[in-house]
């Protein structure tokens, strides 16, 4: 499945219409955010994690999904289900992401 870059337009939409959710927030200034940006699209095509919804959101310019999941360092990952926000963890560890991600099925 392909990333998906979100704004504040389609955040909460893209979250009630997919039960999982994981989103990437970050900032095009944020180093570590482009080094981990490979490794999230690498994920994304992972048949393990088919039926979760992986999402970018710029969090400088999207401030009602930036508060949604309580961004507070960059980059930040947030899964949803349901629509609720479910865990949220500022990193850049494959293996953090990996375990939220596992958290979702």
């Amino acid at each position: 499945m392909a990333v998906l870059i979100g704004t504040d337009v389609d955040f909460e939409k893209t979250l009630e219409t997919s039960e999982k959710v994981i989103v990437k927030y970050f900032a095009d200034w944020c180093g570590s955010c482009k080094l981990i940006a490979l490794k999230f699209k690498r994920l994304s095509n992972d048949e393990q994690f088919a039926g979760i919804t992986f999402l970018e959101v710029n969090a400088e310019e999207n401030e009602v999904a930036r508060k949604m999941a309580n961004v507070d360092n960059l980059p930040y990952f947030a899964t949803f289900k349901n629509g609720t926000l479910s865990n949220g963890s500022a990193t850049s560890k494959e293996e953090v992401i990996v375990t939220m991600l596992n958290g979702l099925k």
